[in-house]
């Protein structure tokens, strides 16, 4: 059975290839393997098991399936004698193209160049604001260089992976050292973890939020998930306690009380005394007395659907089906109204009328 190798170029480049040999080569070895129109040369970066999990895992990954390119053998001193002098080469080459780029007048920026170990083909990387038409910038290069010319457009992220370098925490770029992938990163990631909003401390050299905020962004949530909400109001031994911050380091709540008395506890001591309070502080069964849960003169068990209760006043419809409705007005006799409760609106506007046109005509 064939090994599965990942092999490493310049840029921090990986892909995967089948070595057909019985003994796998050496980690960091130098291979000539098969590539598009030609050969290159690459280092032995995983292999083995490892190689099946970062392959499918990565974005470069293969998969479930096996690469088709095969790594062809190990490379010899003259070969990567030859590999060293490509970086002189990858230099000069960037330079002229950056040349022609000026004199086409072309808005990008070209980060880097690379010849393959054959200079069969010359990879030109690039980053722009917008859509670049290159395609006369690439006769150019092509008459220019004499080989295969093939541009490539890179983010700023991408751009800071292959270039490589060390980031302000004093170590090399995570996307260029162990990172396998690189997922997008917003600014709530920045908020859940309770870090400056300033563009400039939580920003990397790319311009770009860090990529270190994305993958110690599951602790920070998974942890959060034990603790109460900032600003919640909370029933402790004190009476009712205001959250105001919570350390997920040390387990420990800050609270305040209504007289605005701090006073900070551990994780432990913040769960025992909201249960206790809550044992404590239960509802009480309120008792109602039977005769004042129904109306005078009449007990519970003679309670009809026929009883209706109003905001104002209570209404007992009778037999006959007719109500009556007791008036506010001093003096005045209980009026009948229909079974179905509806009041016999007046017309005011027709009595205006009415007496506008007895004035005329008494007039």
């Amino acid at each position: 059975m064939p090994h599965l190798v990942e092999v490493a170029f310049k840029g921090n480049r990986k892909e995967f290839f089948l070595w057909d040999y019985p003994d796998p080569p050496p980690i960091n070895a130098a291979v000539i393997v098969d590539v598009d129109r030609g050969e290159d040369l690459g280092h032995i970066h995983a292999l083995g098991d490892l190689a099946e999990k970062r392959s499918a895992g990565c974005s470069h990954g293969c998969g479930t399936s096996l690469p088709e390119r095969k790594a062809l053998r190990l490379a010899n001193e003259r070969d990567r004698g030859q590999f060293k002098d490509l970086d002189r080469l990858n230099e000069d080459a960037r330079r002229k193209a950056m040349e022609r780029v000026r004199a086409n007048g072309l808005g990008m920026k070209l980060s880097d160049a690379e010849w393959q170990w054959d200079k069969k083909k010359l990879t030109l990387y690039f980053t722009a604001d917008k859509r670049v038409d290159f395609r006369n910038l690439v006769r150019d290069l092509a008459s220019l260089f004499r080989t295969r010319i093939e541009l490539k457009q890179i983010g700023v992220r991408d751009e800071a992976k292959r270039l490589d370098g060390i980031g302000r925490c004093g170590r090399q770029y995570c996307s260029a050292s162990w990172l396998p992938e690189l997922r997008p990163v917003n600014l709530g990631v920045a908020k859940d973890q309770r870090l400056s909003l300033n563009p400039s401390q939580i920003s990397g050299a790319c311009g770009r939020l860090m990529c270190c905020l994305r993958y110690e962004h599951e602790f920070y949530v998974q942890s959060r998930k034990r603790f109460p909400k900032e600003g919640k109001i909370v029933a402790t031994r004190l009476g009712e306690e205001k959250v105001v911050s919570i350390d997920i380091f040390h387990e420990r709540v800050t609270l305040r009380g209504v007289e605005g008395d701090m006073r900070t506890v551990t994780l432990v001591e913040f769960k025992q005394e909201t249960e206790e309070s809550a044992v404590s502080g239960a509802p009480a069964t309120i008792e109602v007395d039977e005769d004042e849960s129904a109306p005078e003169g009449i007990r519970p068990d003679e309670i009809s659907p026929e009883l209706l209760y109003t905001a104002e006043h209570q209404v007992f419809v009778p037999p006959s089906g007719k109500i009556e409705v007791a008036s506010d007005e001093p003096g005045t006799a209980p009026r009948e109204s229909d079974s179905a409760g509806k009041r016999r609106r007046g017309r005011r506007g027709g009595r205006r009328g009415r007496g506008e046109d007895n004035q005329s005509g008494n007039q």
